[in-house]
């Protein structure tokens, strides 16, 4: 039996929770065409007869011109140095760039643990692009000394080469048990789940810097308790927080129009998480620079 941890890495949008996703056959991280979606680890098991591989996706690196965003670089950091492989994402569709240099040059400096480069979103590029790519790759280790254990296309949209990446990189795991149990897909937090679906379904249609500004917690959920078990009711009460009022009026949208689609899609979306009809309150609330105070950060959790 083989166990451990696999970080994915690369700079924001370049197809991280996409995969992550398909790896594990289910929906556990929210993904958007929006860079910068992930905010925190998302971690997703892959449990096999040979062993189980645990996915690390991580928020994307990028230059950070907020505090959220050089707190979410600490994040990725901080991961990268305690996983058994590193795998590191580059899209098919664009070119090598200073951000996969940079996030190259880390992780080229991390010590006793295996590199694994990934050529994403192929279903986007031909063939000759994708060689170019490949190569492209190949250089960039060798110019940076990585000694790239793999180095794999694949289109997580068409569940190209997926399966063939998880083998190789449960071979690269060290001898072990099993760390979470059989069936179980991820580990984390349902409240935090909902909250990502919740902005998930805020971050389409929105444009320019709102996706970074748009923050979601979770205030109260409980089981209506005037209801008898074979008909339950999920209550989840949500604010999402934005940081000016322009911002509020976007989310809401003319007459609430813009955030009653926003909790159509996000209750649908949790109900079949949960397995129970759920009634979703949503208030949009002004935490006004929160992505720079300290203070407000902590409180929504970051």
């Amino acid at each position: 039996m083989r166990s451990g941890f696999a970080c994915i890495v690369g700079r924001p949008n370049v197809g991280k929770s996409t995969l992550t996703n398909a790896m594990v056959g289910e929906k556990i991280a929210i993904t958007s065409d929006r860079p910068q979606t992930t905010r925190h680890t998302i971690r997703g098991i892959v449990t096999r007869d040979v062993g189980q591989l645990v996915l690390v996706d991580t928020p994307g690196v990028h230059r950070p011109r907020t505090l959220l965003g050089e707190r979410l670089n600490a994040l990725v950091a901080d991961t990268w140095s305690q996983v058994d492989v590193v795998v590191m994402c580059f899209p098919a569709n664009e070119a090598i760039g200073p951000g996969d240099r940079f996030i190259a040059e880390q992780i080229a400096a991390i010590p006793r643990v295996k590199k694994v480069a990934v050529v994403t979103k192929t279903d986007t590029a031909d063939k000759q692009k994708i060689g170019e790519q490949l190569l492209a790759v190949a250089n960039l280790g060798t110019e940076l000394g990585i000694d790239w254990s793999h180095l794999v296309p694949v289109s997580a949209i068409k569940d190209d080469q997926v399966v063939l990446l998880g083998e190789l990189l449960m071979e690269l795991l060290p001898e072990g048990q099993v760390l979470y149990p059989d069936g179980e897909l991820t580990d984390e937090p349902e409240l935090i789940m909902i909250a990502e679906l919740i902005r998930e379904a805020a971050l389409a249609g929105v444009h320019d810097e709102l996706p970074h500004s748009i923050a979601v917690v979770i205030e109260d959920m409980a089981l209506r308790p005037d209801r008898t078990v074979d008909k339950p009711l999920m209550d989840i009460y949500a604010h999402i927080f934005v940081e000016r009022e322009s911002q509020k009026h976007i989310v809401i949208g003319k007459g609430g129009t813009r955030l009653r689609e926003v909790g159509t899609e996000a209750r649908i979306a949790i109900s079949k998480m949960l397995g129970v009809p759920v009634y979703l309150d949503i208030r949009v609330k002004i935490a006004k620079d929160w992505q720079r105070d300290p203070k407000q950060l902590a409180r929504l959790g970051f």
